[in-house]
């Protein structure tokens, strides 16, 4: 089953992450929570660690709060090295487009191979500019 992020104005999806599979995004928060939270769930970044994975989504406020958190992540992820990738979608994808993660940053991505934490970024972007929230489908 996979996890998309989007943003919708009455009837019309603005824009929205195909995540991958929700276990995709379990690895990506499980080394946010391993490699810079210590271990520790939540202790640095309640709003992207706390929140269910299951429907729901992130308010406007929620969306401010997220901001900061992955500009936080974003800084430090690209301080570490590379990991090998989770699915053999990830592996798959970054043969075909030529990716060599020089980072931990860059070996999170979404289904189309773009980097995970900006296009993240992206959606709270158009989700602050439009006062609508992030919904989880």
């Amino acid at each position: 089953m996979s996890l998309y992020l989007c943003i919708f104005d009455e009837d019309d999806e603005l824009d929205g992450v195909a995540v991958g599979a929700y276990s995709d995004f379990g690895n990506f928060r499980d080394i946010v929570a391993g490699v810079l939270e210590g271990g520790k769930w939540g202790s640095r970044f309640p709003v992207l660690m706390s929140h269910s994975d299951c429907d729901g989504e992130w308010s406007v406020d929620d969306c401010r709060k997220l901001h900061v958190e992955i500009d936080t992540i974003t800084t430090e992820l690209r301080q570490l090295p590379p990991r090998e990738f989770f699915a053999e979608w990830q592996k798959s994808v970054a043969k075909k487009i030529g990716l060599h993660p020089a980072n931990l940053y860059d070996c999170f991505i979404d289904v189309d191979g773009q980097p995970l934490l900006e296009r993240l970024v992206s959606l709270i972007e158009l989700a602050q500019r439009r006062g609508l929230p992030i919904l989880f489908q």
